[in-house]
């Protein structure tokens, strides 16, 4: 029995759902993990004396760490299987949170949130990868609505412990949460994360047939006594899967899209506690922006898990990217009435991580599995390259003179380009299957014609 084809059809089982929990609460880590530095930087700038341009290359260490950790450690996944990957990304994230704690300098700082940046860089391409492949074709988009929540809702919590943990002890505190949380999850994934069955099949590594079965029997399926035939076979078919024919154009336009919409994304989430915090005067205001940020992130995740069911996955992630361009401006516009600045931090996360959201949801299906870690890992690797220059670049903006409202407008212009991007990647699919691997239209696209219909 082909138990691609049962997940793809058959109604969602219990552990399909667990696995699904799982890389939901990854997701979580990966928020925490990369915003703590934001929730930190309000009481570190007092503690350290630090400039707003060592700021900013704090804020941009994880990122830089990350990008790298996508590019160059999430194609493994193609080789090794996601599984081992993400049991020693976790390894490497739970050492590097652990040294942070440990930092007494800025380049000490630096470098080890840049090593904890690798482990998420892996981990997190190769998640969005798992929830799609156990996911149901009826399903999937709100699946992966449902696991975007993780990132914002990881931020959210992870954010309003560390201000509790700052406020009684110290900023190295949030660092030591994060290392317990992430130690803990490490064991739960070496005991109860499944390898990803498209690996197993397309690499077949030792024990193949006897992972197949055991994911097959904790299905409920039944065991076969051979691996079903790989969808693909050729030396070259991931460059192919990713730059050949009309793959050429959907790349460009998915990674410049992703890259634009995340690079204002973490300017968002790092530099607004700051900021609300610097016009404030009041740390601890600083830390509820940016958790009110992430709230407003989960809420986005949701509403694009429920359009999704309606609409197609692109245009929903148009519609969000386009929000964010209103609710960037109207947040530059009452920066400095704090209760409004409030209210509209949770619009800017509604959109900003709704548009992230989608991009994880229409990115695996857009490649054939082959190729799909790699090009989803490049996506987010080539996207979080360009993220690293916004913290950066706005520490260097604001100490040469300009307004935390000519920088949020700025970072709306960004979000225009984000969404024409994506637009012109839905356009390519006119006329075209929705599938990479077959020249037949895939469910999901007869799915959503239906519902359109």
């Amino acid at each position: 029995m082909d138990v691609r084809e049962a997940i793809r059809t058959q109604p969602m089982r219990r552990y399909q759902i667990s696995t699904i929990a799982i890389c939901l609460i990854l997701s979580m880590i990966d928020g925490f993990e990369i915003l703590v530095m934001a929730f930190v930087a309000p009481h570190l700038g007092k503690s350290w004396d630090i400039s707003s341009v060592e700021i900013g290359y704090l804020l941009s260490a994880g990122i830089i760490g990350t990008a790298l950790g996508a590019i160059f450690i999430s194609p493994l996944a193609d080789k090794i299987g996601r599984r081992r990957l993400a049991i020693w990304c976790l390894v490497g994230i739970t050492v590097g949170m652990a040294l942070s704690a440990c930092a007494v300098n800025v380049p000490q700082l630096l470098a080890f949130r840049a090593f904890a940046g690798l482990g998420i860089g892996g981990l997190v391409a190769n998640l969005n990868v798992l929830v799609s492949e156990f996911s149901s074709d009826k399903r999937r988009g709100t699946a992966l609505g449902i696991y975007g929540v993780g990132y914002p809702l990881g931020g959210a919590v992870g954010g309003a412990i560390s201000g509790v943990l700052i406020s009684v002890f110290d900023w190295r505190s949030a660092f030591i949460f994060g290392t317990i949380i992430t130690a803990i999850m490490l064991v739960v994934v070496i005991k109860t994360l499944p390898e990803s069955i498209e690996f197993l099949i397309e690499k077949r590594p030792a024990g193949a047939l006897e992972r197949y079965n055991e994911i097959a029997d904790r299905l409920g399926y039944e065991q076969s006594s051979e691996l079903p035939v790989p969808v693909r076979k050729a030396e070259r078919v991931v460059r192919d899967g990713l730059f050949k024919g009309i793959m050429l154009r959907r790349t460009i336009f998915l990674w410049l899209g992703y890259s634009c919409l995340i690079a204002s994304f973490y300017f968002a989430n790092t530099w607004t506690p700051k900021l609300l915090s610097d016009a404030t005067g009041d740390s601890n205001m600083g830390v509820t922006a940016g958790v009110l940020v992430n709230i407003g992130g989960v809420i986005g995740s949701i509403i694009f898990a429920g359009l999704s069911i309606v609409l197609r996955p692109r245009v929903v992630t148009v519609l969000l990217m386009f929000g964010g361009v209103f609710a960037f401006i109207g947040y530059a516009s009452g920066f400095h009435i704090v209760a409004l600045a409030l209210t509209l931090a949770v619009l800017v996360g509604i959109f900003a991580n709704g548009g992230i959201t989608g991009f994880y949801a229409i990115s695996p299906p857009i490649y054939p599995a082959a190729a799909r870690g790699t090009g989803v890992g490049w996506m987010i690797g080539c996207g979080r390259t360009v993220s690293i220059i916004a913290p950066i670049l706005t520490g260097y903006l604001l100490d040469g003179g300009w307004t935390p409202k000519s920088v949020y407008m700025m970072f709306g212009g960004v979000l225009v380009v984000a969404g024409i991007a994506t637009l012109l990647l839905d356009a390519t699919y006119r006329g075209r299957s929705e599938n990479p691997e077959t020249p037949e239209a895939s469910r999901e696209e007869d799915l959503a014609i239906a519902v359109r219909a």
